[in-house]
């Protein structure tokens, strides 16, 4: 597996993970926002794949600036979870986006402790064993389900 930046070629493998996640996350697969999203990120070079030679493994889609920069969207394939992946693309982004640009913080959006998703998909155990630590309540996501912030310091 490799993780590299995301082309416009995979963009078929972005709707595959979403597929995988809507149960979570809510529509996804067949919404113009998430398709301008993703190819959004593509083309600023902010989207990250895991590619194992056959198949996008994983997806990250990466924003903001420094100091506060932002993971909007991870997503690792069901079939390869625990392996490494997400961890894998979490890195690759700090490498390319992060580091180098002063002190701050990355934030993310995550599953609230109540929502059915949380451990289910093992986001919150994920981004706790990152060393990312809750900042209090987000939203709810479009699905309802409760959401938190969870924010990690970075280049102190």
């Amino acid at each position: 597996m490799i993780v590299r930046l995301a082309e416009e070629r995979d963009f078929s493998g972005f709707l595959a993970l979403a597929a995988g996640v809507e149960r979570w996350f809510g529509p996804m697969v067949g919404e113009a926002g998430f398709h301008d999203a993703v190819r959004g990120c593509i083309g600023r070079g902010r989207a990250l794949v895991a590619d194992t030679g056959d198949r996008v493994a994983g997806g990250l889609l990466f924003g903001g600036e420094a100091p506060v920069f932002r993971v909007d969207w991870l997503v690792v394939s069901e079939d390869v979870r625990g392996q490494g992946v997400g961890q894998a693309l979490m890195g690759e982004a700090e490498r390319r986006f992060v580091r180098g640009r002063g002190p701050g913080c990355v934030e993310v959006v995550t599953f609230g402790a109540d929502h059915p998703g949380a451990v289910d998909s093992g986001a919150r155990v994920f981004y706790e064993r990152l060393g990312f630590r809750s900042a209090g309540p987000a939203p709810d996501g479009p699905e309802g389900g409760s959401r938190e912030l969870f924010r990690r310091p970075v280049g102190e």
